[in-house]
């Protein structure tokens, strides 16, 4: 049976997809897109796909990939309506991966998936990518923007981010791991960067705390949605002074399961900690009081003031410290890596 009446008729936009909407949001987003375009990449914004050459400083390319998005912090940020913060998380959660064993990132692709496209809070999650992207100095060069009406929960949002980066195999970091006697130097974090959200969100909700709730001197929503530390500059300019042995990403599972992925077998990290020695020390002062949560538990879920942990020789420790130092973080040495006697590598606390 047909029908006449145009009116009555289905098409896509009735269905729940806008593709006006999704036209404005590439012409809005477009001019800070463009500003993160490294000279490799021969592609546009709205190709089917990217196309770049290699970096040509880089010699015995290898090509690094990985992916991540930055979990049920978008909560957060959709009870503060502030999302500007949310794309440098994106990036930095990829790029950070990257950088581990030296990588140097060239490319990066975001997904957006929502029940219903607002172009407005879309394309400010998607200028903080760019933003972390120059941060980076990594491309932008595409994504996916896609309506789920009805599959999706109404007024939500998630993303997902895809980073492509490339190291000489000659300059790789990490491929040997450590070596026994290296020295430990954590690198400071904002804050929560982008892990134990659902913790956190359980917390506010059982103790009935107010993202306005002021915490010397800043509230908490403030304090939640700070973005996460991007190091890839600060690694990529110490590996130019320095052999770094291996270095551990402190994320999602805190440092007993980062810390070990940085070691060889039978071998042990010993660790002095103290959560008060980083900046970042009342945001998990407050949640571990709050919530009477064991220190235990604390590292294996936060990383607790720390973002980076890298392992170099002693001999290079003080031109570690003073390098990193002089940029925008806080370093400090926090333990040694020696030989364990059992079976498997370990970490201990003290």
């Amino acid at each position: 049976m047909t029908s006449d009446n145009k009116d009555s008729q289905l098409d896509y936009k009735k269905s729940g997809v806008d593709v006006d909407a999704g036209y404005e949001l590439v012409k809005r987003i477009k001019p800070f897109v463009n500003k993160t375009k490294r000279p490799e990449i021969l592609s546009g914004l709205g190709s089917f796909s990217a196309i770049s050459r290699i970096p040509a400083h880089i010699k015995n390319p290898l090509l690094v990939t990985c992916t991540d998005g930055v979990g049920t912090k978008i909560e957060i940020a959709k009870a503060e309506n502030k999302f500007e913060n949310l794309g440098i998380d994106l990036v930095a959660m990829c790029v950070n991966d990257l950088v581990v064993c030296g990588a140097e990132p060239l490319l990066f692709l975001d997904y957006y998936v929502t029940d219903k496209l607002q172009v407005d809070t879309a394309s400010k999650v998607i200028e903080g990518i760019a933003e972390g992207c120059a941060m980076a100095n990594c491309s932008l060069v595409g994504g996916e923007t896609a309506e789920h009406p009805g599959s999706f929960p109404d007024n939500s949002f998630d993303l997902a981010g895809f980073s492509l980066g490339v190291v000489d195999e000659e300059e790789m970091i990490g491929m040997d791991g450590p070596k026994n006697g290296d020295v430990l130097i954590g690198i400071s974090s904002s804050g929560f960067h982008s892990n134990g959200f659902s913790l956190i969100r359980k917390v506010l909700e059982n103790y009935k705390i107010s993202l306005d709730d002021d915490i010397e001197g800043e509230s908490l929503g403030t304090i939640l949605l700070k973005p996460t530390n991007i190091y890839v500059q600060e690694v990529l300019n110490l590996s130019k002074l320095l052999k770094i042995s291996s270095i551990a990403h402190i994320t999602g599972g805190g440092f007993f399961e980062n810390i070990p992925r940085m070691l060889n077998k039978n071998q042990k990290v010993d660790i002095a900690f103290n959560f008060s020695d980083w900046p970042a020390y009342k945001h998990f002062k407050w949640i571990q009081d709050v919530a009477k949560i064991s220190e235990e538990n604390m590292l294996k879920t936060f990383n607790c003031g720390i973002g980076l942990v890298i392992a170099i020789s002693p001999e290079d420790e003080e031109m570690a410290l003073g390098t990193i130092n002089q940029s925008s973080f806080y370093a400090k040495t926090i333990g040694s890596i020696n030989e364990n006697q059992g079976n498997e590598s370990s970490l201990s606390f003290v």
